[in-house]
């Protein structure tokens, strides 16, 4: 069974930036579907970026601002983000999708999740 264990959160003022990383064990993850969500407090769970073997994909809210990317050697996927806002605080979830090859934007689809980390923007 794949074990993602996320790193990299913390707390950051507004503009600022931080790097996630998502450690895969278990299984090898290369060219499997794999994404970041984020939770804020009292609202539901998001997409933020997801990662396959052809393509990457964004929620409009972080395009431009945000990038994922994996390094197969190391069977880790990361998450740099630049330029933070308030609004990006929460705590933010790495997942993989074992089912099909194509990134998807629906959290129902993916099959393992990591413990979280909090990433939060002070103004």
């Amino acid at each position: 069974q794949v074990q993602l264990v996320e790193s990299g959160g913390g707390l950051v003022q507004a503009g600022g930036s931080l790097r996630l990383s998502c450690k895969a064990s278990g299984r090898t993850v290369s060219n499997l579907p794999m994404g970041w969500f984020r939770q804020a407090p009292g609202k539901e769970r998001e997409f933020v970026a997801g990662i396959d073997y052809m393509e990457s994909r964004y929620a409009d809210s972080v395009k431009g601002r945000f990038t994922i990317s994996r390094d197969n050697a190391k069977n880790t996927v990361s998450l740099q983000m630049n330029s933070l806002k308030p609004e990006d605080t929460a705590v933010y979830y790495c997942a993989l999708k074992s089912r099909g090859m194509s990134v998807a934007v629906s959290d129902v689809q993916y099959d393992d999740w990591g413990q979280g980390t909090q990433v939060t923007v002070s103004a």
